[in-house]
C-alpha cells in the first residue's frame, strides 16, 4: 500500500515565504512532505537594508539571500502564482520565460506573496516615479543621483543644475525617512569628489500628507528627527500632497512645483493584487487574505483546511493589541516570525496535532539616518543619535538571515569605516549593450574598388632591410 506525500505550495519568497520553507526542511523529516517555493525572483530581499544600499553603504548582492543557494530540500519554481482554486486544491503558474501558464497541485497552500507600492492615479508617478521595494530599485537610485551629480559638475549654475540635484522623497513613514536621510547624507560625502559644486547647490525634499512622520515612533522622537534634517538642510512638506509629476516637475497641493530628475516613491504598499484577485481564498475589504490568530485561512468561526498566509499579504489579528486597527501591521519583524511560527503549525497538522496562535508584541521601531545616527523607540524608551545607530546596525545585522550573509554585509561595514563608501556610478550596467550597439552601428570604411589602381610600387634600387633577430 503506498502513502501519498502531502504536498506544500508555498506562494512568494519573500521574508514569511522563505523563513516557512527554511524552517520546514529542518522540521520536516525525509520523505514526510514535498515542498515547492514559487517566486519569480531567485533570491529574498532584506529589506530593511535597501536604504543602505541606495546610499553605497551595502553591496547589494550582499542584501539578498538566494533561494535555491539556501533551501536545500525545497523545489524553487521561477515563475508567478497567477491563480488559485483551493476548491479543486491548484494553482496557476505563469512561468517568468514563455507565455504557455500550468497548474500544479497542492494539499497544503502557503500564501506568503507579500505587498506591493502603492500609488495613486497621479499624472507623471507612474512614468517618473522609482519605488524601495526590492534590490533593483536601490540600486537605480544610487546610481541615478550619482550619475546626476557626473551631469551637474559639468553645467554652469543655473535651472538644469538645481533639477539634476534635487531629490525628492513621497511618503514619511519609516522607509520614506530612511532612505531620505541617507541619501541627503550620501549626497553631502560626495561633494569632496565634485570641487565645482556646493553644499548649497543640493536641494532634498520629502513630502508627507499627514501632519507628522514616522507613527510609529513618540511625537518627541519624530520632532528630534525632523530637527535633525533641517540641521542637514533637507525639507519636510508636512500636511502635502503630490497632485503631479509630468515633465519632471513635482505639483504639490500647496502651489509649490519642484523640479527634479530623482523621484522616490514610499506613500505605503498593499497586498499583491495579482494573487488575492487571482485567488478564491476570502479577502477582507483592505483587500489581504483573512487569516486567523493561528495563521490558517478563514475567520474564528470558520477555517479554509489546507490554506494557510503570512506576512503583508495576510491580515493576521494582533493578539498583543499593539496592531492597527486590530491587526499585525505589514512589517518584516511580524513577516520572520510569522514565517517560523507557520512552518511550525503546518508541521503540527501534518502530525496531527493542534497549532498555536501567533502572539507578538512589537519589540519597537529603529531607523537608520546615515552615518553615525537613528532613532530608535520602543515603548517608552527612546534613543536617537550615535547610540541609535549602533542599535539599528545592531538588531538588522543580527536578524539578516543566515550567517554567510550576516559576515558579508558586516564586512561591507568595517570596509567603509576604513575605506569610505564606494561612489562609483554603475548606471550603464542598466543598459549593458548600449556600447557594442553604438560602434556595431558604426558604418565600416569602403572596401577598395576592384578596378582601382594598385599602390605605387617601392623603388627598384631600394632594397628591403632584414629585421634583426632579437
Amino acid at each position: 500500500m503506498t502513502t501519498t506525500v502531502p504536498r506544500i505550495l508555498i506562494v512568494g519568497g519573500g521574508y514569511a515565504g522563505f523563513y516557512t520553507a527554511w524552517k520546514l526542511e529542518k522540521l520536516l523529516g525525509r520523505g514526510e512532505a514535498e515542498v515547492t517555493l514559487v517566486d519569480p525572483l531567485p533570491y529574498m530581499t532584506y529589506q530593511p537594508f535597501l536604504p543602505e544600499v541606495a546610499a553605497g553603504e551595502i553591496e547589494p548582492r550582499h542584501v539578498v539571500v538566494g533561494l535555491r543557494r539556501h533551501l536545500k530540500r525545497t523545489t524553487v519554481i521561477a515563475g508567478k502564482v497567477t491563480g488559485i482554486e483551493h476548491a479543486s486544491k491548484t494553482a496557476t503558474i505563469t512561468p517568468i520565460e514563455g507565455d504557455e501558464t500550468f497548474t500544479q497541485s497542492y494539499d497544503q497552500i502557503v500564501v506568503t506573496a507579500g505587498a506591493v507600492s502603492r500609488t495613486f492615479p497621479i499624472p507623471g508617478i507612474a512614468d517618473n516615479a522609482i519605488g524601495l521595494k526590492t534590490i533593483e530599485e536601490a540600486v537605480a537610485i544610487r546610481d541615478r543621483l550619482t550619475s546626476n551629480f557626473d551631469k551637474a559638475s559639468v553645467l554652469p549654475a543655473g535651472p538644469e543644475r538645481d533639477r539634476l540635484l534635487t531629490v525628492v522623497v513621497v511618503g514619511g513613514g519609516f522607509a520614506g525617512i530612511e532612505v531620505f536621510a541617507e541619501l541627503r547624507a550620501y549626497a553631502s560625502s560626495l561633494l569632496k569628489f565634485y570641487p565645482t559644486l556646493a553644499f548649497e547647490d543640493t536641494h532634498f525634499h520629502l513630502i508627507e500628507a499627514m501632519g507628522r512622520i514616522m507613527p510609529e515612533v513618540s511625537q518627541k522622537t519624530s520632532e528630534w528627527v525632523l530637527a535633525d534634517l533641517a540641521k542637514k538642510g533637507a525639507f519636510v512638506h508636512l500636511d502635502t500632497q503630490v497632485k503631479g509629476a509630468v515633465d519632471g516637475v513635482i505639483e504639490l497641493s500647496t502651489g509649490e512645483q519642484l523640479p527634479t530628475d530623482l523621484i522616490i516613491w514610499t506613500a505605503g504598499v498593499m497586498a499583491n493584487p495579482t494573487v488575492v484577485r487571482g485567488s478564491d481564498l476570502p479577502v477582507e475589504e483592505r483587500g489581504r487574505i483573512r487569516t486567523r490568530p493561528d495563521l490558517r485561512v478563514g475567520t474564528e468561526d470558520e477555517i479554509v483546511e489546507g490554506a494557510w498566509a503570512a506576512g503583508d499579504v495576510s491580515a493576521v489579528p494582533d493578539l498583543s493589541g499593539g496592531g492597527v486597527g486590530g491587526f499585525c501591521v505589514p512589517n518584516a519583524q511580524h513577516a520572520v516570525r510569522q514565517g517560523k511560527l507557520m512552518a511550525k503549525n503546518i508541521v503540527a497538522v501534518l502530525r496531527g496535532e493542534q497549532p498555536k496562535e501567533y502572539n507578538h508584541k512589537n519589540l519597537g521601531a529603529v531607523a537608520g539616518l546615515g552615518l553615525y545616527n537613528g532613532a530608535f523607540q520602543s515603548g517608552n524608551i527612546a534613543l536617537t543619535g550615535l547610540i541609535a545607530w549602533f542599535a539599528h546596525r545592531g538588531y538588522h545585522g543580527l536578524a539578516m538571515p543566515t550567517w554567510e550573509r550576516k559576515f558579508r554585509v558586516i564586512g561591507d561595514w568595517m570596509q567603509n569605516f576604513f575605506h569610505g563608501r564606494e561612489v562609483v556610478n554603475l548606471e550603464a550596467v542598466q543598459k549593458p549593450r548600449a556600447a557594442f550597439e553604438e560602434f556595431a552601428a558604426r558604418p565600416r570604411p569602403a572596401a577598395p574598388a576592384a578596378d582601382a589602381p594598385a599602390p605605387a610600387a617601392a623603388p627598384a634600387d631600394k632594397k628591403a632591410e632584414p629585421v634583426a633577430a632579437k
